[in-house]
């Protein structure tokens, strides 16, 4: 009798933790969900960036064609300040982009349409930060410095000069319409993304999709 509670309390499992295979899987697919969306501050950089250069470049166009009057001095001061914002919104977008890797694309995707996405990415990034400093650079050769919100006066980059400045104007006229034809095609490729080929690649940076 006694060897037989012996051998049942040697066959009794001593306490272990128990394996949760459920609940690795679930912290394994919740990492890896979250590696596919883009953090929250590029998401807000994203949308806050994407909306000062619509306004930005809506009055930029807007202002060109009004008679010289008091009205078109603030609406270029203002256009001038949006600007030096978007600049440092720029930069500090663009060092964020390169602390925190953006997701990986799709697998479906072709080796060529990757390289199409990566190149009109740095392409947007390049614009963003030559526009502004080829106002600015305008805006000296011009004879006007920029006072950043009527409180800041920033360095003339350049000295006062009439030819360079026309040059600078047209340089600065082209590099927005360029920055438009980009920014059109990204949105038309994101679209399709959602739409047709029904991937995540516009989901990861919308702010309001499920995280989770």
């Amino acid at each position: 009798m006694f060897s037989t509670i012996f051998v049942l309390n040697k066959t009794r499992p001593r306490n272990t933790i128990p394996f949760q295979p459920s609940t690795q899987i679930s912290t394994q697919q919740g990492t890896k969900q979250s590696s596919q969306r883009y953090t929250r501050t590029a998401v807000f950089l994203h949308w806050l960036v994407g909306l000062g250069l619509i306004g930005t470049f809506a009055l930029g166009f807007y202002m060109e064609g009004l008679p010289l009057s008091p009205n078109k001095l603030k609406f270029y001061a203002w256009h001038k300040w949006a600007g030096m914002s978007l600049l440092v919104l720029a930069v500090v977008r663009l060092a964020w982009r390169m602390s925190h890797p953006a997701p990986d694309l799709p697998s479906t995707m072709s080796p060529m349409a990757r390289l199409t996405a990566h190149a009109g990415h740095w392409v947007l990034y390049i614009l963003m930060l030559a526009i502004p400093v080829s106002g600015w650079l305008m805006s000296s050769a011009q004879g006007f410095s920029v006072v950043w919100f009527g409180v800041l006066p920033l360095p003339d980059l350049v000295p006062k000069n009439a030819d360079l400045g026309a040059l600078l104007k047209d340089a600065h006229v082209i590099l927005n319409y360029t920055l438009l034809a980009v920014v059109v095609g990204h949105v038309g490729a994101a679209l399709q993304h959602h739409f047709i080929k029904k991937d995540s690649v516009m989901a990861r940076m919308l702010p309001f999709a499920n995280r989770a």
